[in-house]
């Protein structure tokens, strides 16, 4: 496991995403509409209002408020915050609150892929990110058959390569959206 992933500004939220399963899936679900930087602070933010930031404590929790701020963890606190909580109640009601589970557990890749693409805000493209992050941060086996050949946050290893892979993502969005108007 890293010591820290290189997705925020902040040595500590990087630190957080790293060590803390649960942390890294809230950025990944707040990863929408949004930075990057800003998307994988959220997790601290929500630990430093609500002491903790597990499953356990994300569900139980009434995180309107929480997210509303000030300042506001999402763009779109009210949405964000449903999102975050029915992914915890989804984590603690498949995974007893485990958050690793849902790679640890998963035998193979099509396991993972449905693990992932089940848990609430997760489409193909937000799971397929965090199947290269779990691949190549994390060595999980299962991850690597869904890792796409286009960059995605598992590339990144430090703040350059965090703008690396931001400006390559713009571009690829860009290309994408052409092939979808041209077919």
């Amino acid at each position: 496991m890293p010591d820290r992933l290189w997705f925020t500004g902040s040595d500590e939220a990087n630190a957080l995403i790293a060590t803390d399963p649960m942390a890294l899936l809230v950025g990944f679900a707040l990863d929408q509409q949004q930075t990057v930087q800003k998307a994988f602070s959220g997790p601290l933010v929500l630990r430093e209002r609500l002491g903790a930031v597990d499953a356990r404590t994300l569900a139980e929790a009434d995180l309107d408020p929480v997210f509303r701020g000030p300042p506001a963890v999402h763009r779109y606190p009210g949405a964000m915050a449903k999102r975050v909580h029915a992914l915890a109640v989804h984590v603690c009601e498949r995974y007893d609150g485990d958050a690793a589970r849902i790679w640890r557990d998963a035998p193979d890749a099509d396991a993972l892929r449905a693990n992932l693409l089940a848990l609430p805000g997760f489409g193909a493209m937000t799971s397929i990110s965090l199947a290269a992050v779990l691949a190549k941060h994390f060595g999980v086996d299962a991850a690597w058959p869904l890792v796409p050949p286009h960059p995605t946050l598992g590339d990144v290893d430090s703040a350059q390569a965090l703008t690396e892979y931001q400006a390559a993502k713009r571009l690829h969005k860009k290309e994408w959206a052409k092939a979808r108007a041209t077919s």
